[in-house]
């Protein structure tokens, strides 16, 4: 048996085969966290990086609902990108700041100081999973949780950027 195909058949074969030939493949990135600014280490984190950290977790409760967040300490996160944590946190290393901003524009400022492990009790959990699972869709891939928070405004979902900024140099 054989198989003819008519003029018109032909042409819209033809144009499927190079229409498949020129798309180029898609190459799937993953979500990552840029550490960007006045570092000396420039990052750019993923979820994978993230899991080679020293994890911790944190517990929040909003309206009654326990989340298990799971992840790494920011400060972790900024000493590797340079960050002068510890005894180098004094002087014009006070006059700094992070910019944590997300992918639909929500930006929240946290002065390097108040991310000093060494000087203050808070803590900042840079988040890749939620009760177990890895955060995605609307959430996106990583959030900073701040769970001793009394409100959740400064706990920045979908973060994207980590800036530092030096306003004394």
């Amino acid at each position: 048996m054989t198989l003819r195909l008519d003029t018109r058949a032909r042409v819209v074969l033809c144009f499927l085969a190079v229409v498949a030939a020129a798309t180029p493949t898609l190459a799937q990135t993953a979500p990552s966290v840029a550490v960007t600014g006045a570092v000396s280490q420039p990052l750019s984190l993923t979820a994978a990086d993230l899991s080679a950290m020293t994890r911790a977790t944190v517990t929040t409760n909003s309206n009654g609902i326990a989340t298990t967040y799971e992840g790494v300490w920011l400060a972790d996160v900024l000493k590797k990108a340079g960050v002068p944590f510890g005894a180098g946190m004094r002087g014009a290393a006070l006059a700094g700041y992070v910019v944590a901003s997300a992918s639909d524009g929500y930006q929240v400022v946290f002065s390097l100081g108040e991310l000093d492990p060494d000087m203050t009790d808070a803590q900042f959990l840079l988040a890749d999973k939620a009760n177990g699972k890895p955060l995605f869709g609307e959430n996106g891939a990583f959030r900073l949780v701040i769970p001793k928070d009394k409100r959740g405004a400064r706990s920045v979902r979908m973060l994207t950027t980590l800036n530092v900024v030096q306003l004394r140099k």
